[in-house]
């Protein structure tokens, strides 16, 4: 289903943007791991909207309610089930999208594909609300796989063409980031992001940039070749994300400029620990981590709801219509998207360690 992601573990997304509580429920998470949910809120609070002038003025405390599966702040082996409930929702604002489709959102394609019967209100399950339930889980499985001593961490790259000032070391990332409210490493870069914003908000339009994502502390030997490789498990639930358009792994798709002899990474030994002295492949090689840092980027693109007038059609009348957007939207869905593809990566790489375990156990 498409709503279902893992192999080992087994995630499931329910709700939509307006529905009374949106949630989610996840399966095969051994028992006796330990829940600290004031991290889990904090870690939430990161993607909350209503929080500052570059998110949208919808509030919701996004405050998890664990129905199952979490006993005395330790996980007990059975499903762990958890809802939010949606306080702030103003259906009426997108009573018009029925009959006329939002340029660049799902509003025609999931006409098309639900015959009319789909939720229309705030994009329904097709909304980047449903982000909330998906970093309930991978704010879980962040703290799981801290416990072995894997970080992941993302930063923004850039916003509507503005770029850090400083590039993250490959070789040796430094994490400091995580957290932050505007996660970039240069303030003077990040100044100008917020300008860019905040100008695209004036004009009732909206940007677009890039989130990168660090993953230390992996052993090699992760993954599997062919289909179940670490990009393919990462890339699918990262593209589950509304607005990711693109995700590329270490050069990227810098590498199809470059010679053979500029792009393998070349082994060393440092502390009797071999790693490479670069790191172009992003930690992976054939589908399987070699225990360098994992990195990887995507693109976010603009925000499809914006004020502006735009042109679309009137669906029964078939015929082109100019359509003006309301409601409450986000000019940059990018510094709240941070810690959505952090949760997404954590969720992937959770699924991928708990293989191993399984397989080590049957040995």
């Amino acid at each position: 289903m498409s709503s279902t992601y893992g192999e080992n573990l087994k995630l499931s997304i329910f709700g939509q943007s307006h529905s009374p509580a949106i949630g989610m429920v996840l399966d095969g998470i051994p028992a006796g791991l330990p829940v600290d949910a004031e991290r889990l809120q904090e870690f939430l609070n990161r993607r909350a909207p209503g929080q500052n002038d570059y998110s949208t003025p919808r509030r919701e405390e996004d405050r998890p309610e664990f129905l199952g599966g979490v006993l005395d702040g330790f996980t007990c082996g059975a499903p762990i089930a958890a809802v939010i409930h949606n306080r702030n929702t103003r259906s009426g604002d997108y009573a018009n999208l029925k009959d006329c489709p939002r340029p660049g959102h799902a509003d025609y394609t999931a006409q098309i594909k639900y015959g009319g019967f789909q939720d229309y209100a705030g994009g329904g399950h097709f909304s980047g609300r449903l982000t909330a339930p998906l970093c309930v889980a991978g704010g879980l499985c962040i703290q799981w796989l801290a416990e072995r001593g894997i970080r992941i961490g993302a930063r923004i790259v850039s916003i509507a063409g503005e770029a850090d000032d400083v590039d993250l070391d490959p070789l040796n990332p430094q994490l400091d980031l995580i957290g932050k409210d505007f996660p970039v490493f240069s303030p003077a870069a990040g100044e100008r992001m917020r300008a860019k914003i905040a100008q695209a908000r004036l004009e009732g339009d909206s940007v677009g940039g890039i989130i990168e994502c660090c993953i230390t502390g992996l052993p090699a030997g992760l993954g599997e070749p062919m289909f179940g490789g670490v990009e393919s498990r990462i890339a699918q639930i990262v593209y589950g994300v509304p607005a990711v358009k693109s995700v590329d792994f270490g050069a990227g798709y810098a590498a199809a400029y470059m010679r053979g002899s500029q792009c393998n990474d070349a082994y060393t030994v440092e502390d009797g620990q071999i790693r490479t002295l670069t790191n172009n492949s992003g930690g992976i090689l054939g589908g399987i981590t070699n225990g360098m840092p994992v990195i990887f980027q995507a693109a976010i693109k603009p925000t499809p709801s914006i004020s502006r007038p735009q042109q679309s059609i009137s669906l029964p009348r078939r015929q082109v219509q100019e359509l003006t957007v309301k409601g409450r939207h986000d000019p940059c869905i990018v510094p709240r998207a941070v810690p959505v593809i952090e949760a997404a990566a954590a969720i992937a790489i959770y699924d991928m360690i708990l293989g191993n375990t399984q397989t080590d156990r049957r040995k």
